[in-house]
């Protein structure tokens, strides 16, 4: 059997988790042709195939699933490695892979990134956008190097830092400028729209509105909270958005943004890595540059306010 390569294990890795050649190769940053063209050599080199092709799926064989999970094993060593020598200089310098949850991204991205590149000039950040649960198994498996998302997470593999702790306020029909702001029961009756099943956000929501997802009545889901947001102007209900999203989400108009009475509903923002990372106690000081960086750009809070 021929040497088996770093890349063909990445290769296969990818394509293990992702089930299509393209997406695979885009993932790699290969052509599709040259992704199939070293998992088949790979394949043909083991004597055994690792995967079940079909005419619209692509499914680990009996064998390729026992291949994929040492694989993982395996490429999270040889990442731990290059951390090893990155965290053995003075300053981070390479590549940072930070995953960052759709609710903070468009809002928090450019103070965290600006706050690196000035504390860190020899990084380069590659940033990940997805929904918490994808971060956290992204980081698990050494594809990440910290994710910044909503605190607390429960899996005990992780250290964490908060960042900051910011209310959640309600947006309405500018219609209703006038109205009383609900009480948390009260938006039991009301026809609340959330953002789609697997964000964070959506179920802090639930949670402070005391619902579950099936008690939403016949309200629609949302991909974004500019796309619920702009569901609100439509007068197809009210929503509950981070305060930091209210400049961007409110600037188009026809909605208002309203704080709840006190004790408001808040969420704790924070970034998390792998305890065993050795990068781990330069990414607890890279937290608290993130938190110098975003605190200066999010608003003071407030008891109240319209913003139309």
């Amino acid at each position: 059997m021929r040497n088996i390569t770093v890349r063909q294990l990445r290769y296969v890795e990818a394509l293990a988790r992702l089930g299509h050649f393209g997406r695979a190769a885009s993932d790699c940053a290969v052509s599709q042709p040259a992704l199939s063209v070293a998992v088949r050599e790979l394949e043909d080199s083991l004597g055994a195939p690792l995967f079940e092709r079909g005419p619209r799926h692509v499914r680990l064989s009996g064998f390729g699933a026992e291949f994929v999970r040492r694989t993982r094993a395996i490429l999270r060593d040889i990442d731990e490695l290059e951390d090893m020598a990155r965290a053995s200089r003075d300053a981070l310098a390479g590549q940072l892979r930070l995953g960052v949850i759709p609710t903070v991204a468009p809002y928090l991205l450019p103070a965290i990134l600006g706050g690196l590149a000035a504390t860190y000039p020899a990084m380069e950040v590659k940033v990940r956008e997805t929904v918490t649960p994808t971060l956290i198994a992204d980081l698990s498996d050494g594809r990440l190097d910290a994710a910044i998302l909503a605190l607390p997470v429960p899996e005990t593999a992780f250290d964490s830092a908060e960042i900051l702790t910011e209310p959640f306020v309600l947006v309405r029909p500018v219609a209703d400028a006038a109205a009383p702001v609900p009480a948390r029961d009260d938006l039991r009756g009301m026809r609340l729209l959330l953002l789609e099943e697997g964000h964070c956000f959506r179920d802090q929501a639930l949670s402070f509105c005391d619902m579950r997802g099936g008690d939403t009545r016949d309200a629609l889901d949302g991909s974004s909270l500019t796309t619920i947001v702009q569901m609100v102007a439509a007068g197809m209900g009210v929503t509950l958005i981070p305060e930091m999203a209210v400049p961007v989400e409110t600037r188009l108009g026809d909605v208002v943004a309203v704080h709840f009475a006190d004790p408001q509903p808040t969420r704790t923002l924070g970034m998390i890595w792998r305890r065993t990372s050795p990068l781990a106690p330069q990414l607890d000081q890279m937290a608290a540059t993130v938190r110098a960086a975003v605190r200066p750009s999010t608003k003071p809070r407030r008891t109240g306010y319209n913003a139309a």
